[in-house]
Formats: structure tokens, C-alpha cells, sequence
């Protein structure tokens, strides 16, 4: 089947947290993406909506079986029904489990720069963030593993938030890597939350290996968050799953999503998520396809059009993440000027930690000719940008 990412979508006056901006404003910021999702999931939505009662729900049979199946089918690793508990989403769990599993002024450990709002999950729950910056060299990030064993050690440091595949770099952690994450945690007790919302958005040909799948160590400390959300554009389904092998942290996972009431499904939480584990391979495939060659034209374009800017080659997600460095160490004013100038709203990349300083997070899944704007209004922005910085020098000489 055929299946049309090209024909531009209108999200304007259909409360969208990501369109509700200015006229001229081109919003490629908030991970979702500007595509209907798979036909399986709208006629799902349709019977339960033709339904007409939508009184109290439960989790199903189904619901476990399509978590189940696909991820043996599309990722190798085999779960067991007793593993899974149903949370109305990724963010919800995990910060119910940091308040379960810590007590205030302990450590989390996050490989900077991370998803922004994994602080909020930690801050607000009275613990402190402590990043441990990944190295970034030529381009490639890898983990600091001598830097994160001593802020493992620390008696502090009982929690570690782990992102695979990482946003917002999009690197597939490969397997070796996962394992000494995965040794080094359980040799000083810190369990692992491990953020795969992303896991299912890889280049064709790629793969990624579940954190729980790759060892016993990683699978005895391992707490897995996982959902159809970023894969299918169901983000507002509030619907995900949370996957915990060990039966004592599964037990305390299952007690914190109970006690803040985030373990209940709304109507369309289970029909939607089997529809898109049962009937949405097809259409992922698809996706993958458009959305990794909407990489490519942007990596290329930048290299040729914008070489003041270097891109970080991923092998996951649909978001670029772009080093804006050799024009500006101010990732939130260049990103402020860009909106300001152009009307392009990207992600600063300060918000991800302090190794994000300098760069840039930009939304590429959206239709070609909307992507084809986005960049020239991004070529526009950093000419202008840096023809103000070359001014400046000149006044100062």
C-alpha cells in the first residue's frame, strides 16, 4: 500500500501545542510530527467512537499480546505479560517512579545533553540532576564511561534516566555499550529507567537492542518505558507502557503508577495501541523511508548551503540535532533570533543540559515542501546571524 506524507496537514485552530504560533511561524521544535497516523488506528478510533459509551475502561488481553508481539517481532526481545503495566504515558511513569524509588536531594544520573524534560521529572521531585556530559568528538557522542562510574559510586546516586535511542541526538546505543552501562550500574546498585519512546524511528536497515535485552545485569536493574506514541503520532492517546522484569522494582513501579492514579486507560488507550502493534508495520516501514530521507536532504543541504552549521549524523529519530558552535556558543539567543527573523522555531539546545550549549533541535518529520522552507528560513537566519557578528567585529577593530 501507498501511503501520502507528502500532502501537507492543517494543524491551526485544532489546539496543537506545537502550531499555536504566529501566521509567519513555521513550528519544528515539539517532537510530533505533521503526518495522519496509520489508517489501522483511524478506523480503530472510528468503531470505538461509533461505539457512542465511553465509561471505564480496562486493559485487555489484546493490549499485552501486541506489546508482546512486536516486540519480538521487530526487536528480537521476548517479554512476558507479567513484566508490562499499562501508565497513561512515558513522562507520567517516570516521574512516578523517581518519587517511588528516590528520596529528595539524591542523584539521577543523565548523559548530557537529554531530553529537557527528564530535569523537570527529578527537579520537581526534589532530587538533583547530575549530567554526565557524553564526549563528542568529529561528530560522533559515546559515553564517558570513567566519568559516569564515578558519579555511579557515588552513595548519593541511586537512579540513573537512560535514553535508547538518545534524544536528541539520535544515537543507537549498540550493544557493548549497553551492557557496561548496564555492569556499572548494578555494581553500585542504581536502577535504570530506560526512555525507548524513540526505539521504533531508525534509519532503514538499522536496528536498536532493548536496554533489558542486553544483558542480565541491564535486565536485573532495568525499569523499560515504551509506547506507540512517537512511533504512530499518538502522543496525545495518552497511552504507554511501562516493562520491569525483576518482580521487587516491578512491584514498586506498579505501586507508584497506582498511587498517582496513571495506570488507568482513557477509551481509545488500548484500541489504538493494538491497532498500531498489530496492523501498523506497513505503515512504519513507510515512514521510516520518508523520514530518513528527509535527513539526508537536510544534512545535505546544510553541508552545502549553511557550513557554518554541522549536523550529527543519527541513526534514530526524526529529530536533527545541529552544532551551531563556529557562530555561537548561545544556543537560546540564535534560536530566539531565528524565530525572531525568519519565523522557524527550533529547539535551543541548553534546554537538553549544559553539553547541548551551542546547538540546535530541529523537528524534520513533516512533509518535503514544509522541510524545504524550514531550511531556507534556517540558510536566511544564520547568513543574517553571522553578518551581524562580522559587523560587530569590525566596529570593535
Amino acid at each position: 500500500m501507498q501511503y501520502d506524507f507528502d500532502t501537507p496537514v492543517n494543524r491551526r485552530g485544532t489546539d496543537s501545542v506545537k502550531w499555536d504560533v504566529a501566521a509567519n511561524e513555521l513550528p519544528m521544535w515539539v517532537a510530533d510530527m505533521d503526518f495522519h497516523t496509520a489508517p489501522a488506528i483511524i478506523d480503530a478510533m472510528n468503531r470505538r467512537t461509533a461505539h457512542g459509551v465511553f465509561g471505564y475502561g480496562d486493559v485487555t488481553a489484546d493490549w499485552y499480546d501486541a506489546y508482546i508481539g512486536w516486540w519480538k517481532r521487530r526487536h528480537g526481545f521476548a517479554m512476558e505479560k507479567e513484566w508490562l503495566i499499562f501508565c497513561t504515558g512515558v513522562i507520567p511513569a517516570i516521574s512516578s517512579t523517581v518519587r517511588k524509588l528516590t528520596t529528595p536531594n539524591e542523584n539521577v544520573v543523565l548523559l548530557t545533553p537529554i531530553y529537557n524534560i527528564f530535569f523537570n521529572s527529578i527537579v520537581n521531585n526534589g532530587c538533583r540532576a547530575l549530567e554526565c556530559p557524553l564526549r563528542y568528538t568529529e561528530g560522533v557522542y559515546e559515553i564517558d564511561f570513567v566519568d559516569l562510574e564515578t558519579k555511579l559510586s557515588d552513595p548519593q546516586t541511586t537512579l540513573m534516566i537512560f535514553c535508547n535511542p538518545h534524544n536528541p541526538v539520535g544515537k543507537i546505543w549498540d550493544r557493548t555499550t549497553l551492557c557496561e552501562v548496564g555492569r556499572l550500574c548494578r555494581k553500585h546498585h542504581v536502577t535504570v529507567i530506560s526512555d525507548e519512546i524513540h526505539c521504533d524511528i531508525t534509519s532503514p536497515g538499522s536496528a536498536y537492542t532493548p536496554f533489558a535485552a542486553a544483558s542480565e545485569d541491564c535486565r536485573a536493574v532495568s525499569i523499560t518505558c515504551i509506547a506507540p506514541t512517537k512511533t504512530f503520532n499518538l502522543a496525545g492517546m495518552q497511552t504507554a507502557a511501562v516493562c520491569v522484569p525483576d518482580p521487587v522494582l516491578r512491584h514498586k513501579v506498579w505501586r507508584a503508577l497506582n498511587t498517582d492514579e496513571v495506570a488507568e486507560p482513557n477509551s481509545f488507550a488500548v484500541p489504538v495501541t493494538v491497532a498500531a502493534f498489530t496492523q501498523g508495520a506497513d505503515w512504519l516501514d513507510a515512514l521510516c523511508s520518508y523520514l530518513f530521507e528527509n535527513r539526508r536532504i537536510a544534512e545535505d543541504f546544510i553541508a552545502r548551503e549553511v557550513p557554518v552549521l554541522h549536523t550529527v549524523h543519527g541513526e534514530a529519530t526524526y529529530l536533527l540535532w545541529i552544532d551551531a558552535r563556529a557562530l555561537t556558543a548561545d544556543s537560546r539567543a540564535f534560536a530566539d533570533f531565528i524565530r525572531r527573523e525568519t519565523g522557524l522555531y527550533l529547539s535551543a539546545g541548553g534546554s537538553y543540559g549544559r553539553a547541548g550549549q551551542g546547538f540546535l533541535r530541529m523537528n524534520l518529520a513533516c512533509p518535503r515542501d514544509r522541510l524545504a522552507d524550514g531550511l531556507q528560513r534556517l540558510k536566511q537566519a544564520a547568513d543574517a546571524f553571522s553578518a551581524i557578528a562580522v559587523n560587530a567585529e569590525t566596529r570593535v577593530e
